[in-house]
């Protein structure tokens, strides 16, 4: 819900040790398990950041067994 001052709520991107994105309002703590990736904003521009950084939506853990696999395949 908007703050009563009509201001447009503000988020930051937050990022898990899975190198996964989210984003969480500005004004409370980072959840457990997130880190603040550095980008705040509307929610509008917290979403157009994130799409362009997570191209990737493999979390981290199942990127390195693929590529493990397919290293030991070569």
């Amino acid at each position: 819900m908007p703050p009563d001052n009509g201001a447009e709520p503000r988020y930051k991107d937050v990022v898990n040790e899975e190198e996964q994105y989210s984003i969480w309002p500005a004004d409370r703590d980072d959840p457990p398990g997130w880190s603040g990736e550095g980008t705040a904003g509307t929610k509008a521009e917290c979403l157009a950041h994130i799409e362009t950084v997570w191209i990737d939506m493999r979390p981290l853990s199942l990127r390195r067994r693929m590529a493990e696999l397919e290293a030991s395949d070569g």
